[in-house]
């Protein structure tokens, strides 16, 4: 059974900087690609960062691209978002995912979220 643990948020004023983290069990956890979506009120889920399983490659919505850096720690079954420059459209529940299966990109187990304020 994967569990994806999620924590790191809070409320910061705009410009300021969070980091979250991801910690994983039940699973192989270096050989699944991982992942960070966010959902806002009244907004769809979107994806926001992704990681290779082995952390060489990484992806970012453009909305974020400069601002957010996604790594792991495959010692420690973890993943982070380093959240920098944030703004209030930044404002979410933040999700942290696993791929369905080893080195896939089709989500398929979800953290249970953490809720990121910024105020303005």
């Amino acid at each position: 059974q994967v569990q994806l643990v999620e924590s790191g948020g809070g409320l910061v004023q705009a410009g300021g900087s969070l980091r979250l983290s991801c910690a994983a069990s039940g699973h192989t956890f270096s050989t699944y690609a991982m992942g960070w979506f966010r959902q806002a009120p009244g907004k769809e889920r979107e994806f926001v960062a992704g990681i290779s399983s082995s952390g060489t490659s990484t992806y970012y919505a453009n909305s974020v691209k400069g601002r957010f850096a996604i790594s792991r720690d495959n010692a420690k079954n973890t993943v982070y978002l380093q959240m920098s420059s944030l703004k209030p459209d930044d404002t979410a529940v933040y999700y942290c995912a696993q791929g369905k299966n080893p080195y896939s990109y089709d989500w398929g187990s979800w953290g249970q979220g953490t809720q990121v304020t910024v105020s303005s």
